[in-house]
């Protein structure tokens, strides 16, 4: 993610060659540290709102802000209002096409041809000189000018989000949404961003200058899908290595979460901050591999990991996730990806705590972050809600809009 680690690194210091016709734990909730070993009830929890709870009015709303202020007419997404109207961001346009799928999901298809225009249009950003492919992280919003650096988290995340779009289309658009985040997967296992420095890892981009948390995050996700879906064992198996070398090499046992990534020279050095969003993708990634490989140990990591995310990760004053460990802001997207695991943590166990979490997260940003006249999000604010930084970006638009429409089927 191409602007993220800019935004970490100042943290710490205070087209498709395939065709496509492809974030202290608050004392109310109590019980949101579930104990190892605590039964698990499989499945989805049943829905109870859908598209009378008012986070549904307000994804629909967030949509209507990004339709009004940030989509073009190339079917490409603008990375802000104000600053660059001109340039699409590849992660900003994956997660809007994420956040619609959100919308499909619970019912609306409304939002489908938006999501499918946006990934035809994602065409644009591929290398299709190159035989690994391989998505730019920027082009213009016309779909020209694609060229330097490739995120590998970025091209994780398109992968993730386009098995979203697989998973509520049908025919031969699903069968497009599946090739192309097999594409990804290619690009992923045959770039050379995977090697032994520091024992293994997936590095943040092709410059090579470190190995994060939620890089290879991302690749364990995309892999455990893509190995659900197809059955090829060449994705289970790059699944088991990127989670050993996760485990082996990014956890922090005092906290019981992931650090930040390694860089450096010779076995590196770790920076041992702790993000919001980094430990929310490991648990997504951790109730996925109990899933998909049949292991409730890797179940009862991710509810061990939720619980540690709301001791260490949560402001009990604010109620909210904060940015991280050394930053006193919030953002609407890499703080709101808590709200995101600790759904599908409710998903999976029933724990209505993990929901209180996930709410009280949300209705911050709304009191804090959103702009009462356009009904979009500003990018930051500190705990208390000042000193809002008042760009309105897209992808915290997205993200507003797809946790906002996750947890409509439940409050």
């Amino acid at each position: 993610m191409k602007t993220n680690q800019f935004t970490k690194l100042m943290a710490a210091c205070i087209m498709l060659a395939i065709t496509f016709t492809a974030c202290k734990k608050d004392q109310a909730p109590s019980s949101a540290k579930p104990i190892a070993g605590e039964t698990i009830t499989a499945g989805k929890k049943l829905k109870t709102q859908g598209t009378s709870s008012a986070y549904y009015i307000k994804a629909g709303e967030t949509h209507n802000f990004i339709y009004g202020n940030l989509l073009t007419s190339y079917n490409s997404y603008r990375v802000n209002t104000t600053t660059q109207t001109t340039t699409a961001y590849e992660w900003y346009n994956v997660s809007q096409i994420y956040a619609d799928a959100a919308m499909v999901k619970v019912g609306n298809s409304a939002y489908a041809p938006y999501m499918n225009n946006t990934f035809a249009w994602m065409n644009n950003m591929w290398n299709g000189s190159n035989p690994a492919g391989g998505y730019y992280a920027a082009a213009n919003v016309n779909g020209t000018g694609a060229s330097g650096d490739k995120y590998t988290d970025d091209n994780a995340l398109s992968g993730v989000a386009y098995l979203d779009g697989y998973d509520v289309t049908t025919g031969t658009t699903k069968t497009n949404y599946l090739n192309a985040a097999k594409a990804c997967a290619n690009w992923l296992m045959n770039s050379g961003q995977w090697d032994n420095t520091y024992g293994g890892g997936f590095w943040w981009n092709t410059i090579k200058e470190s190995k994060p948390t939620q890089t290879n995050g991302l690749a364990l996700q995309l892999f455990l899908r893509l190995y659900q879906i197809t059955g090829q064992t060449y994705y289970r198996d790059w699944a088991i290595s990127v989670k050993n070398w996760l485990v082996n090499n990014m956890y922090d046992t005092p906290t019981g979460l992931y650090i930040w990534k390694i860089d450096g020279a010779g076995s590196g050095t770790k920076h041992t901050e702790k993000f919001t969003y980094d430990n929310a993708i490991m648990v997504e990634a951790f109730l996925l591999y109990g899933q998909v490989m049949a292991d409730n140990s890797y179940v009862t990591k991710a509810q061990n990991l939720g619980g540690s995310m709301n001791t260490t990760l949560w402001n009990s004053t604010y109620h909210v996730y904060i940015f991280n460990t050394t930053d006193g802001r919030i953002n609407p997207a890499w703080c709101v990806w808590g709200s995101q695991a600790m759904i599908k943590l409710y998903q999976r166990d029933g724990n209505t705590a993990w929901l209180d979490y996930a709410q009280q997260n949300i209705d911050y940003m709304n009191t804090h972050l959103r702009n009462t006249t356009n009904l979009g999000y500003y990018h930051f604010c500190n705990f208390n809600g000042s000193n809002v930084e008042t760009r309105q970006e897209g992808v915290d638009q997205a993200w507003m809009q797809r946790t906002q429409a996750m947890l409509s089927d439940y409050r």
